[in-house]
């Protein structure tokens, strides 16, 4: 499995021979490959007039290319902040909970990207196939594509110092900029331009296979949730920055303490650590399913937790989702 920013075909579409050399020494023989565009056909065409695009059909006879539309930051960033709003929503009338609940489209964005990971999961597990998978930049939803994937094949990414290790791999040394997409705090009302919640949509995304899989997890919810807070907010240099060039820089391996370091003390992996875990060595397929997605309570409702009529919303919130 691969990743990688949008190739610059332009109007003219334009080749780069060293790239197709480079794409199809990937297959394994009498194997296919598959190309996951994270975009929809009709914005990746629109990129073509701004000298982006895609690949070539006629270009990579043994590849297929899918286009599976997970939103960029600014729509996540508009959802993120409808999300708090109802969150915050004192009201006490589900109606109306419900209503600015969906007006968010939280729940189908997670949808969507547990949708492609899984897909790029199935071509690499059921058929063999080499993995492509490319969105604008290449540091926004093909790392949440591409970390779930392995999340779902790999069961070394379910534990604590694996799943370190996947969040180093595919977001630091992959070059999401926190410091643009995490510039204040996650429940503000008001955002900056490059605000976005693609890290936080990704852990989201983590819990719900977490929900559905409670004992192939080394760690637990608290450390899902502990990583959400240091990506916003932290005394540590590990999320500071948009990319190991700055943080090479910024010299902060030099002047800041690791997260990591700080997690793996014995003192504190015991908070973080899953008492039900059971080493699982197959593929886990979480479900998309609308009953199978949940509002992440921990994170979202932590200090406004609406009253009794949670569960029964919940029953609601399938049908909402249940056609997104």
């Amino acid at each position: 499995m691969m990743r990688s920013s949008q190739p610059l075909t332009g109007t003219n579409g334009r080749r780069c021979k060293e790239d197709e050399k480079l794409i199809n020494a990937t297959l394994r023989p009498g194997k296919r490959g598959y190309i996951i565009d994270t975009r929809s056909l009709n914005i990746a065409q629109q990129a073509r007039a701004k000298g982006g695009g895609f690949e070539q059909e006629a270009h990579y006879p043994q590849w297929r290319r899918i286009h599976k539309c997970i939103e960029r930051f600014n729509i996540l960033q508009e959802s993120l902040i409808k999300l708090v709003e109802a969150c915050n929503d004192q009201s006490h009338n589900m109606d109306r909970w419900l209503s600015k609940l969906e007006a968010s489209n939280w729940l189908t964005h997670i949808k969507e990207i547990l949708t492609a990971a899984c897909l790029a999961a199935q071509c690499i597990d059921r058929e063999g196939a080499s993995v492509l998978v490319h969105g604008t930049e290449g540091t926004d939803s093909t790392l949440q594509v591409t970390s779930l994937a392995q999340i779902i094949l790999d069961p070394r990414c379910r534990t604590i110092r694996g799943f370190e290790s996947l969040v180093a791999r595919e977001w630091l040394q992959a070059g999401h900029p926190f410091q643009q997409r995490c510039a204040q705090s996650a429940y503000s009302n008001s955002k900056q331009k490059w605000e976005a919640p693609v890290f936080l949509l990704f852990l989201d995304c983590v819990w719900q296979i977490l929900r559905q899989f409670p004992c192939s997890f080394e760690f637990n919810e608290q450390f899902l949730i502990m990583l959400f807070e240091h990506a916003y907010a932290s005394q540590f240099g590990t999320f500071l920055g948009n990319n190991e060039n700055e943080r090479s820089k910024l010299k902060l391996p030099q002047k800041t303490m690791s997260l990591w370091s700080w997690v793996n003390r014995s003192e504190e992996l015991s908070k973080f650590q899953n008492p039900l875990f059971e080493a699982n060595s197959l593929v886990i397929w979480p479900s998309v399913a609308p009953q199978s997605l949940q509002l992440w309570e921990g994170v979202f409702l932590r200090w406004n937790r609406p009253s009794k009529f949670l569960d029964e919303a919940h029953e609601e919130m399938i049908n909402i989702i249940k056609y997104n």
